[in-house]
């Protein structure tokens, strides 16, 4: 990612980063929690860890799932976690691709605060994925095919207010989520899905006229379609690495 455009306001206004901060980033998807410690820079200073998500997906048990997740890595300064649903003030809104109710109206970010002893941001995981893989530059979306369908667009760097185009209706009635999902895939077969996958990204285009497209997420690599030149298939580490734009400050280029 290109050095910046745009500050970005920490969770806690009192919150100072250095270049010397080290940033926990977590990525909480439907099937696997995934976690690296990064420099100011967006490196990574350890391997990203991974393990299971827990179904059910209760408050309690997230929560511990996350301690033990992050229970191999120390030493760092603040935390940024992206989840899979909306996410307002670091409190969870909807969960739709962890299987429950219970997690709405969770302050996870307080109780990650509460457990790690750190300050922490989050924000839906799209969006925490786009910070990790956008130039900064035009009008950028990225979408995340896993789970569910994942969705965050970027103007000039700056993150719109997230919309849950996954609940959009899609084809024969039914959304994003349910049409071009994990078990959609599964059902249908490469081939057909393929097709969905284009169609979206045809839908997307007109939708939104962006200049750039980022696909990520665990079925990204799946797509066998030839992609126009400003449609991109970005790593799943960008999920983490996104992280450390939370915290840090852009300066507004000169472009």
């Amino acid at each position: 990612m290109t050095t910046a455009q745009q500050s970005i306001a920490a969770p806690d206004d009192h919150v100072e980063t250095s270049p010397d901060s080290r940033i926990l980033a977590i990525d909480i998807g439907g099937t696997g929690l995934k976690a690296a410690i990064l420099d100011f820079e967006g490196n990574m200073l350890t391997e990203r860890h991974r393990i299971e998500t827990p179904h059910p997906t209760t408050p309690d048990v997230l929560v511990d799932a996350l301690a033990k997740l992050v229970e191999p890595l120390s030493n760092f300064d603040v935390v940024s976690v992206g989840f899979p649903g909306v996410v307002r003030n670091g409190k969870i809104k909807t969960a739709p691709n962890l299987g429950t109710e219970a997690l709405k109206g969770l302050d996870l970010a307080g109780e990650l605060k509460q457990r790690f002893g750190k300050p922490v941001s989050v924000i839906n995981d799209a969006d925490m994925q786009g910070y990790g893989a956008i130039e900064g530059k035009g009008l950028e979306m990225v979408i995340t095919l896993g789970t569910g369908f994942g969705s965050a667009l970027f103007m000039d760097g700056v993150l719109a207010p997230h919309l849950e185009i996954a609940h959009l209706p899609f084809r024969k009635n039914k959304d994003y989520d349910q049409q071009i999902g994990d078990k959609a895939m599964k059902k249908i077969g490469k081939k057909r899905w393929n097709k969905r996958v284009k169609k979206a990204i045809q839908t997307l285009r007109m939708l939104t006229n962006f200049d750039k497209l980022y696909i990520g997420g665990g079925n990204a690599q799946r797509i066998n379609f030839e992609l126009d030149s400003d449609v991109k298939i970005i790593s799943n580490e960008a999920g983490v690495r996104g992280g450390v734009w939370l915290w840090r400050k852009r300066e507004k280029s000169d472009a």
